[in-house]
């Protein structure tokens, strides 16, 4: 596997592999801090593709919370042996100064799916993911580009961009990998004490057992579970759970509104809040 941090190298490697016949680039975005989730993206993106390229680039612009950014797990040496171990072919991870030679002035809004849960609670996030994919997509060019769905909202918002730079790359969902308790695999899970990752399961458990109860009850009632069943439990604090319409995004005020029925929550867990992002299917 070859690493590349500078733009001009990883466009030149790309450039040769293609003039030998290698067509097929797929590319998984991250942030680093790479977990068994990545590896189901890399993996996948091995299987479909001629050659694989992991980014890990932690982007300041899509944190609106400067200590959420100065927190995050950063482990360059750990993702790239955990890139190579997965058969991809390139691990790029270029510099704040290499991707945003000068500020990015662009505004990227797709309304309503990107003001409303994590775009009402993080300003600007989107508008930095937004940035910071389309300047990959651009570097990279490739063919597919990988994603998964326990950052729900944000493949809404990617497929969005897509369309809107007129980009021919095929957006490809993979599942959200969990832990046995059932908690999704995140990056942000390191950061978690011990006491709060006891707790932190019971975000997934009652957002399952909320499929069952749905059944019988209203969305309304249903939210109002979902939230009560998390909030009782000491150190963990909704910041927002909607039931939404899953290609709207937009709240449904009953179960018949539409075929497609997803709901999304984001949790703060423990003193110093570490937010933690899932969803369910209630209908598809």
């Amino acid at each position: 596997m070859k690493v590349f941090s500078k733009i001009v190298d990883i466009q030149n490697e790309l450039f040769a592999i293609r003039k030998e016949g290698k067509k097929a680039v797929g590319l998984i975005p991250t942030m680093g801090a790479l977990h068994e989730g990545h590896v189901s993206l890399i993996k996948k993106s091995v299987k479909d593709n001629d050659i694989t390229v992991v980014s890990v680039f932690l982007n300041p612009t899509q944190f609106n919370d400067q200590k959420d950014l100065e927190r995050y797990p950063r482990d360059l040496k750990a993702d790239c042996k955990l890139i190579e171990e997965c058969g991809a072919d390139i691990a790029f991870a270029p510099k704040v100064e290499d991707i945003y030679p000068m500020p990015d002035m662009r505004h990227f809004e797709f309304p309503p799916i990107t003001t409303v849960m994590e775009g009402a609670h993080r300003p600007g996030h989107f508008n930095g993911v937004c940035q910071v994919v389309s300047r990959l997509f651009n570097i990279i060019r490739p063919n597919r580009a990988y994603f998964g769905e326990k950052d729900w909202q944000q493949i809404a918002v990617v497929k969005k961009l897509v369309k809107y730079i007129n980009s021919d790359v095929q957006i490809v969902e993979c599942p959200t990998v969990r832990e046995e308790d059932g908690l999704a695999k995140s990056s942000r899970n390191s950061l978690l004490a011990s006491d709060e990752r006891a707790i932190a399961p019971k975000i997934y458990e009652a957002l399952k057992n909320s499929v069952e109860y749905a059944k019988t009850h209203t969305v309304q009632e249903t939210h109002d579970k979902v939230i009560a069943d998390i909030n009782v439990v000491d150190g963990l604090d909704v910041e927002y759970f909607e039931i939404v319409d899953g290609d709207t995004l937009q709240n449904v005020d009953s179960w018949e509104a539409c075929s497609y029925v997803v709901g999304c929550i984001t949790v703060n867990c423990g003193k110093i809040p570490i937010r933690l992002i899932d969803h369910i299917t209630y209908k598809k």
